[in-house]
């Protein structure tokens, strides 16, 4: 162990979003903490993550909603895009973001040491870290927040490609766009580049986008895509190569033995996420990766070496910035107390602002029906009165319920509006009301919240009606 450098008893690696609330809890709970940032803080979240991707979607929004306007009796031209004014305000909305709400004044205020844009940290020995431009410390618990990175693809070719990152940071629209992946980073892709006037192909591996959703929500946004002009190629084969080509770069496929091949002046590929832990040299603290080469945890957040944690992203778990949060917060509480906190089940909304967007909270039908008896109650946006109202009748709520114990198991909703109705849906579930409570809350009219309570309404009055015929067949 090197003796001459500043020890801490708590030293963070990563200021994305799990990183800052494990620094800052530990600082709150007093013990002596440094926070170590290889760039800027506030991490992926900030610079590369939800707080650009949602600026883009926003001005996507925009856009569709100025085409409306001619509807409501308001007379103005066609939108044009100013690409280079739209990267400016994306920078403007993310220096208000580090400066405001990143959580500098209450990091200071627990006496947190920052060490920001200090380059890659790795292991020195089990206690010590350094990183590439000169910082040396000790803690004597470590906290790993290194978050993740876009996945490669091991084909010839790869390097003409292009990351999510890379779609962000496009100086203008191209043309045409290739997106390899539909997950909830392709889609999103996707979805703004075709807000944005990029004739767009989704290529998906699997029979269905969005693989993990609900089945339905997987159809109804297959159906917006190819509405909107977004070809959706599903099971589109294997991958062989790509290459440079006079539009840009052809990617070439096989299906069955089939050959084919397209171009687009940009190739994007998500196809998935691997732990940023390479240059950390976990081995020489003891922390085992798995076989993805996420860092394994158990449900303490601790790592095979007892004295280092790990949490967000780089653990592989739920790889979202409310989760990466709760995670910061359980590893610090853990290296500080000796009180144990356990990661339980959290209830989690899941959602993305694409046009139109998709949300999702607890089982998809599937799964529930797999171990429960379940219900499920549906609206369709299209029978609703603010939908109509606003002009946006494309999409559903769907209510999935256990009938014996009238709890909600899951809520899907493809639409407008889709990301706040579910975190309604959430709160219920966390606070384990059943549909009848949900469905007697008078919540307000018209708005979208109320889908969801008619949704309620709809599970509660049919669980009633089968209730009352059980009653009839067992008296007769």
């Amino acid at each position: 162990m090197i003796e001459d450098v500043p020890r801490f008893d708590v030293v963070v690696i990563g200021a994305g979003p799990a990183g800052l609330i494990a620094a800052l809890r530990a600082g709150d709970l007093g013990a002596r903490t440094a926070l170590v940032s290889a760039g800027e803080i506030g991490g992926m979240a900030a610079h590369d993550g939800p707080v650009p991707v949602r600026t883009l979607a926003h001005a996507a929004r925009l856009i569709r909603d100025a085409r409306q306007l001619g509807q409501y009796g308001i007379a103005v031209g066609e939108p044009a895009l100013d690409y280079a004014r739209l990267l400016q305000r994306v920078r403007e909305v993310v220096d208000e973001v580090r400066e405001r709400a990143l959580f500098g004044a209450q990091l200071e205020a627990a006496h947190v040491s920052v060490y920001e844009a200090a380059g890659a940290a790795h292991f020195v020995d089990p206690h010590t870290i350094a990183t590439e431009r000169g910082v040396r410390i000790g803690g004597d618990k470590i906290i790993v927040c290194t978050g993740g990175a876009a996945r490669r693809l091991d084909v010839p070719g790869f390097e003409l490609t292009s990351t999510h990152s890379d779609a962000w940071s496009l100086v203008r629209v191209p043309p045409s766009m290739i997106v390899v992946g539909a997950g909830a980073t392709g889609v999103q892709v996707a979805s703004i580049f075709d807000a944005f006037g990029t004739r767009v192909d989704l290529f998906s591996a699997g029979p269905r986008i969005l693989a993990t959703e609900d089945e339905d929500v997987s159809i109804a946004m297959t159906e917006a895509f190819r509405r909107s002009g977004i070809r959706v190629h599903e099971a589109f084969g294997v991958i062989e190569r790509f290459e440079a080509a006079f539009e840009g770069v052809r990617t070439f496929f096989v299906k069955d033995g089939a050959r084919d091949s397209l171009a687009a002046a940009v190739v994007v590929i998500a196809v998935g996420w691997t732990a940023r832990t390479e240059g950390l040299d976990l081995r020489r603290a003891g922390v085992d990766t798995d076989a993805r080469g996420f860092v394994r945890v158990d449900a303490q957040l601790r790592t095979s070496a007892r004295h280092v944690f790990a949490a967000g992203d780089v653990t592989g778990r739920l790889m979202l910035v409310p989760h990466a949060l709760q995670d910061g917060f359980v590893a610090a509480t853990n290296a500080v107390q000796r009180e144990a906190t356990t990661m339980g089940d959290v209830v989690t909304p899941i959602g993305s602002f694409t046009d139109p967007e998709y949300a999702q909270v607890g089982l998809t039908e599937a799964s529930a029906r797999a171990t429960h008896d379940v219900l499920a109650a549906t609206v369709r946006f299209d029978e609703t009165t603010r939908t109509t109202i606003d002009g946006r009748p494309f999409g559903f709520c769907k209510l999935i319920v256990d009938r014996r114990a009238r709890t909600i198991l899951g809520c899907h909703v493809v639409g407008e509006r889709a990301v706040d109705i579910v975190q309604t849906a959430a709160i219920a579930m966390a606070g384990a009301m059943t549909v009848d409570a949900l469905a007697r809350i008078p919540l307000s009219f018209p708005t979208y919240s109320g889908i969801l309570g008619r949704a309620a309404a709809i599970a509660a009055r049919q669980l009633n009606v089968d209730a009352a015929r059980n009653d009839l067949t067992v008296t007769t």
